[in-house]
């Protein structure tokens, strides 16, 4: 299936040429067009890089010099940006392995871009030390999984509970029960169940679920995420301005594989943290107990992620 196409007409010696590169999921093609009639195409693999397409060709009423020395065109098609390509077109010289531009479609444009830019690229990729860090990275995926998953068991089994029952304190305590179960569990395996922050995250269920029955009001249970917010901004704000965030950062360092300024690293945490804290309260009051209860399962955590990301790449040392 044809994702997009671009068409780059040209003329030349009386006739009207066209190139039409078009591309699918898998691979892309550039086809050479004389007065409507392919004369030439060319299909290739996605496989990494973006090969710079040449069309070869002679033209019909071929230009023939005195000396009897035959030209042949070559067109070539490839990508100048990231988001479209352009063409070259030359005129050689068979017999004197001459060459000549006779036209381009976006001028001085360097048709080689993608190219260049994914050679440099993959040929960093290939490096020994990026190779350690992969598998490094992998290792700890296989590692880090089982308590991910653990998360999100939780974080689902709260949203259904609450949906299905409609009392959020029900919901809160039964995700303290699966906590307090993966914590027995754990005990039993040798996968590591609670690296995530399903400890973390049934300790604020239980707060917040206690609290709704000491005041009953399960609009308590709603601000567990400002709770926690709170909490680990005041937690990361000490270590940071006080120890240089020697502690937490030097602990997520390890957990991601990359060095990172610590100190700036764990007060833009902080400062992450309060967000959410502020974001959560936000929902909570404003909104719904039902829309509440989206935002926490499904909106919450790929906001806090995207994030977390940026922050990751903003503190690490180059």
């Amino acid at each position: 299936m044809r994702l997009w196409t671009f068409k780059r007409p040209f003329q030349y010696d009386g006739n009207d040429y066209e190139v039409k590169y078009f591309f699918s999921f898998t691979t892309y093609t550039s086809q050479l067009f004389c007065n409507g009639t392919l004369v030439d195409e060319s299909t290739h693999l996605f496989d990494g890089d973006f090969k710079v397409v040449e069309h070869k060709f002679q033209p019909n009423s071929q230009t023939t010099e005195p000396d009897n020395q035959t030209k042949e065109i070559s067109v070539s098609v490839g990508y100048f940006s990231w988001f479209t390509v352009g063409i070259q077109v030359r005129e050689s010289n068979q017999s004197s392995n001459t060459s000549e531009l006779i036209y381009e479609s976006h001028p001085g444009k360097d048709i080689h871009f993608a190219t260049t830019k994914l050679e440099k690229f993959n040929t960093k990729l290939n490096l020994p030390e990026l190779d350690n860090k992969r598998k490094l990275q992998s290792e700890n995926w296989k590692k880090n999984k089982p308590s991910i998953i653990a998360d999100i068991v939780i974080g689902l089994a709260f949203f259904a509970v609450a949906k299905i029952t409609g009392d959020l304190t029900t919901a809160a305590f039964t995700g303290v029960s699966l906590g307090l179960a993966l914590v027995v569990v754990q005990r039993f395996v040798k996968v590591d169940l609670l690296g995530g922050f399903a400890v973390f995250g049934t300790i604020m269920l239980l707060i917040s679920a206690l609290f709704s029955i000491a005041f009953q009001s399960e609009y308590l249970v709603q601000l567990k995420g400002t709770f926690m917010g709170l909490i680990s901004a005041s937690a990361l704000i000490i270590d940071g301005v006080f120890n240089k965030g020697g502690y937490f950062g030097a602990r997520f360092e390890r957990y991601l594989n990359s060095p990172i300024q610590h100190k700036y690293f764990v007060l833009g945490l902080a400062f992450i943290s309060l967000c959410k804290a502020g974001l959560n309260y936000s929902v909570a009051s404003q909104l719904t107990e039902d829309q509440w209860l989206t935002y926490d399962t499904f909106i919450e955590t790929p906001l806090y992620l995207l994030m977390f990301f940026i922050l990751i790449w903003r503190a690490g040392k180059n």
